[in-house]
């Protein structure tokens, strides 16, 4: 009994003498972390990914020495052919607003959906999908701005991303 006793706490010492490093998937700490769950929308564009990682991987270091208030805030584009991000900065690096906009972008399900049914016959010819969001109003407004077409007639409509008309 000694002799099992004296087993069970020497494999006891060895476990916790020896603990596991359990390797975690890469984690991004940011100071823009509001903006990123914020315009978390699952797009599957690659054009919207690329200029999302533009705006983490940006150095506003050498901006911001040239403005003295913690109030200043300055505009930084970042476009692609596609797709275009306006992001508007505070001294510290930190996003205080954003306008995006893209162009070819899949429409969500819902969004088709009530076009179609609100405008039978008419065929999607161009789209433009927006987001403006402002960290400190903790607003994010998305909306597409739609042209259709039937026949000779062509119509531009708004909608936003639940499916309403705007």
């Amino acid at each position: 009994m000694k002799n099992i006793f004296l087993a069970v706490m020497t494999l006891v010492f060895v476990v916790k003498a020896y603990p596991q490093t359990v390797n975690l998937p890469e984690t991004i700490i940011t100071i823009n972390s509001d903006y990123l769950n914020a315009v978390n929308t699952n797009h599957s564009n690659d054009y919207v990914a690329k200029l999302e990682q533009a705006i983490l991987n940006y150095n506003h270091s050498d901006i911001s020495q040239l403005y003295d208030d913690k109030n200043d805030i300055y505009n930084v584009s970042f476009k692609l052919p596609d797709g275009e991000i306006v992001v508007s900065f505070n001294k510290d690096g930190k996003i205080i607003k954003t306008f995006e906009k893209y162009k070819n972008m899949r429409l969500p399900l819902g969004v088709m959906k009530t076009i179609a049914e609100k405008y039978p016959g008419h065929g999607i010819i161009e789209g433009v999908y927006l987001i403006k969001y402002h960290s400190q109003k903790e607003m994010l407004q998305q909306e597409y701005k739609i042209k259709l077409k039937n026949n000779d007639s062509i119509l531009t409509v708004k909608i936003n991303e639940k499916g309403e008309f705007l």
